[in-house]
């Protein structure tokens, strides 16, 4: 998810397929009579894991089910919207509400749901993170900077041209590459080269429900080029190859590259263009056809930096395409990672939260860019900007008040600037207040000021809020509310107040700190509270990376962006040097070993706190395992694994039912009675959102490091909580590669509390395998369930 925008800039169930002998029968008539005004919509239509390898097969079943249903071939291929015939099984075409009925109430057919709408959510990064190009023994080296790896993104599209797709240096494409790059407006096969590997787009789900677009007419490309900028941006984060000396005028230069720089990139482009709305936007028909051309393809990972709305539809709700299309993905063996939304900093708003993704919140880097301010009693405050202009010299200062002595109005609130007089702000330096998260807000005072002749702006606000470049290099400076209150004060104590505003600095490391961004959505995870949600944090804040040429602030088409769709394709890069160098791990071992040897303060040992209102000390919620540590990930000793089996222990427990979990799955199941425990899904984390006195919960780990380990258990319980875990030792050998501990979990507290926050670490001499705990107690909740 890229922020402020909405899609960034310009962010289950199988079935037995027999239906060649299928022919619904309606009224004595083997057609189905649409009735006239009927209104078709894009539907999808989910059938569950694929019975049939040759996807030509599949395709012609999709189009005989639809055949028997609308009596004709034609009028069943001009239906036809998508065939997803790799990952699983399924189609989308337009239906009215009646044909989507008598489908869905077709056995074979999981479900049957319109086609909703996703959006987009959204240098110093890996250097940050301990991963220098330069050091010949890290994690990049030991992976050939993952090489063998192909990121397969989800997104907006990608601008080949831009610098950083060259394939200097880059070795032959790994022979498991199935896919290719599809030719359309301004873009042909030749675009692709050893480093884009692939491109292709998807649109019939989205021109299905926006019939007045205007293909020729669109600023957008109908082609996987990208007009938005958005995916050539995260493209560039995850695997983008290094070009060395780029900065945003001037500010935060160095290297730009990705973190598996050597990885391959796959584009799917699935998100467009709305030149009437001015945001993008991406079909779930289309995102399901993009996974499933994904899988087919053989990409190793897959980045979505793509979320929903709240309400957020729970991972077994057929509306949510991206957690259907990701299931079928892990258990092929592919990561999915996504980001988990830019709604913080309430709780409870962290979206993609199928317990199969990867969910990444977003954080600050140790960065920052203050701005001097100097008022006319030499009295120096730094503001944050990114000001590159001149200095600007003592000029008259403003905060739009009434004296006492005018019949004239004034308004000091940034969103009523424009209700001011020009004179009252023209040729001077304006303060304003606001309380307003949306980067609008300070856009439309900007250009207020400008229009009345000022000749700058200091905006005091939230101190967590988002920090955005200045318009054309106007001087537009960001204070807290504090800062903002001493520069009132001042205004007020003179006749003729003053202010210096100086170009910015680029500040990184000591003493600059880590914070979770404000932006970043939380949790408790919404659907199901005892997954926890988010898993990791990554750097998501003033990211410098590679942009489509339209969005570029300099000549090299690079700019700075933030949002949790900067964090995703972090942890995607991260994801690709583990794979390459495990690549016998699944994707629960993959998240297991980066959740648990994250930082829980930030690389130089100091606690990572989470803006808001008021900033805290941040917590599970806030981070999950914490800030991702991708040397420590490569080897983390232990990992929390999961399979097939767990899945469905899981969807048993949530309540799904046993023939839609034996189609999603492709064979039978039979859920235990009583049903299993939520709690005892095998996460790298302890989440308990409903405790009255105490529970017990099963934890299994695999052995990944030296055969022979002993591991001591070593508790942070929760405040007014007891833990304790049998066996405290766990001895692994050549025979004992896993083994399966207790947790007892009970409350001392008497009343309904909040959650208290600890942590469960595995420990032996080489390694700290550390989980979070986290514990709410329920009394209430509890009498109630049980009377």
């Amino acid at each position: 998810m890229v922020k402020p925008f909405l899609l960034g800039m310009k962010s289950c169930r199988t079935s037995v397929f027999s239906v060649l002998s299928v022919v619904i029968i309606l009224n004595g008539l083997s057609t189905f009579v649409v009735q006239a005004g009927a209104e078709s919509k894009v539907h999808i239509v989910y059938l569950g894991e694929k019975q049939h390898d040759d996807p030509e097969f599949v395709t012609k079943s999709h189009h005989r089910m639809l055949w028997s249903l609308l009596g004709s071939k034609e009028d069943a291929h001009n239906s036809m919207v998508h065939s997803y015939r790799h990952g699983f099984s399924g189609f989308a075409a337009k239906l009215t509400k009646s044909q989507a009925k008598k489908l869905a109430d077709l056995p074979e057919v999981v479900h049957v749901t319109p086609d909703s709408f996703y959006e987009l959510e959204t240098t110093r990064t890996w250097d940050y993170l301990g991963l220098s190009a330069a050091n010949p023994k890290n994690l990049l080296n030991d992976t050939n900077m993952g090489e063998e790896i192909i990121i397969g993104v989800v997104d907006s599209g990608v601008w080949p041209e831009s610098e950083v797709f060259n394939d200097n240096g880059i070795g032959p494409v790994p022979s498991h590459w199935k896919g290719g790059c599809e030719s359309g407006e301004n873009f042909t096969s030749s675009h692709c080269n050893k480093k884009l590997v692939g491109a292709k787009y998807f649109i019939n789900g989205f021109l299905a429900t926006h019939e007045s677009f205007n293909s020729t007419k669109s600023l957008d490309f109908i082609s996987p080029r990208d007009f938005d900028g958005h995916g050539t941006h995260v493209s560039t984060i995850a695997g983008g190859s290094p070009l060395p000396n780029i900065s945003y005028k001037g500010l935060a230069g160095g290297t730009v590259r990705g973190g598996a720089l050597r990885a391959r990139i796959a584009m799917y482009k699935a998100c467009w263009y709305l030149d009437n709305l001015d945001i993008t936007t991406c079909s779930s028909a289309d995102l399901l056809k993009a996974m499933d051309e994904a899988m087919h393809d053989g990409v190793d990972v897959l980045s979505l930096s793509i979320g929903y709305r709240l309400p957020y539809f729970s991972e077994t709700d057929a509306r949510a395409e991206i957690a259907t299309g990701a299931f079928h993905a892990v258990l092929k063996g592919i990561t999915v990672v996504c980001s988990g939304g830019n709604s913080g900093p309430a709780g409870q708003t962290v979206g993609n939260t199928a317990p199969w993704i990867l969910t990444v919140a977003a954080t600050t880097l140790d960065r920052s860019f203050p701005t001097p301010i100097t008022l006319g009693n030499n009295k120096v405050i730094l503001g944050q900007a990114m000001y590159t202009g001149p200095e600007l010299g003592f000029t008259n200062l403003v905060y739009p008040e009434n004296p006492g002595n005018s019949n004239e109005s004034f308004f000091g609130d940034c969103e009523l600037l424009f209700f001011n007089s020009n004179r009252t702000m023209a040729g001077k330096v304006v303060l304003c207040f606001t309380t307003s998260k949306r980067y609008t807000t300070v856009a439309s005072a900007v250009s207020d000021v400008k229009e009345a002749g000022g000749l700058g702006i200091i905006v005091a606000r939230n101190p967590g809020d988002n920090l955005s470049p200045c318009v054309e290099d106007f001087p537009c400076v960001a204070v807290d509310y504090e800062l903002g209150t001493d520069i009132l004060f001042y205004i007020r104590s003179t006749g003729s107040p003053v202010v210096k505003i100086q170009p910015s600095k680029t500040l990184v490391g000591q003493p600059v700190g880590t914070k979770v961004a404000d932006f970043s959505s939380r949790g408790p995870n919404s659907i199901e509270p005892a997954i926890l949600k988010p898993d990791i944090a990554a750097p998501g804040v003033s990211i410098l990376a590679a942009t489509s040429t339209n969005k570029t602030f300099n000549d090299r088409g690079f700019i700075m962006a933030s949002g949790t769709s900067m964090a995703a394709p972090v942890i995607s890069g991260v994801v690709a040097l583990l794979k390459a160098l495990h690549r016998d791990w699944s994707p629960a071992a993959i998240r297991s070993a980066i959740v648990t040897t994250a930082w829980r303060t930030d690389p130089f040992g100091e606690h990572i706190f989470a803006e808001g209102s008021p900033r805290k000390l941040a917590d599970p919620f806030d981070y999950g395992g914490g800030l991702v540590n991708p040397e420590k990930a490569a080897k983390p000793g232990l990992v929390y694994d999961l399979g097939l089996e767990d899945y469905v222990l899981y969807m048993c427990s949530v309540g799904y039912n046993e023939t839609s979990i034996s189609q999603l799955v492709g064979k039978g199941t039979v859920c235990s009675n009583p049903k299993p425990s939520v709690l005892d899904f095998n996460l790298p984390s302890i989440t308990i959102p409903n405790i009255k006195e105490e529970v017990t919960l099963t934890r299994t780990l695999t052995n990944v490091g030296p055969v022979e380990s002993v591991y001591k258990v070593v508790i942070e319980p929760p405040i007014g909580v007891q833990v304790t875990v049998t066996p405290d030792t766990l001895v692994f050998n050549s025979t004992t590669k896993r083994v399966s501990v207790k947790v007892r979990v009970s409350t001392k507290h008497k009343i309904n509390t909040g959650y208290f926050f600890g942590s469960l670490t595995w420990s032996d001499s080489l390694h700290n395998v550390t989980i979070p705990l986290s514990v709410r107690t329920q009394l209430l909740q509890n009498y109630y369930d049980e009377n």
